[in-house]
């Protein structure tokens, strides 16, 4: 999911230019565009800010790897310090 919203936040730009082109090649792009565009951005935006803090650590924790364990998998995990 988070790859997807950064290649949409990086391919955004040439979208709009690619419809702006098709759409309008006069008079430039309708301000009802710009805004759905600068909507459609900032809640990807705000989206891709919120997944990364989502699965963040804490700053006093360290990172134990995943391990195999009476036969199992134990996940990685955050450990306090």
């Amino acid at each position: 999911m988070l790859r997807l919203a950064e290649l949409t936040l990086f391919l955004t730009p040439l979208a709009v230019f690619i419809i702006w082109r098709f759409f309008a090649t006069e008079r430039g792009p309708s301000k009802r565009l710009l805004l759905g565009t600068a909507c459609f951005v900032a809640l990807l935006a705000g989206a891709l800010i919120w997944l990364s803090e989502d699965r963040a650590m804490s700053p006093d924790t360290d990172y134990a790897p995943a391990r195999y364990e009476n036969g199992r998998i134990v996940s990685g995990h955050g450990v306090p310090r």
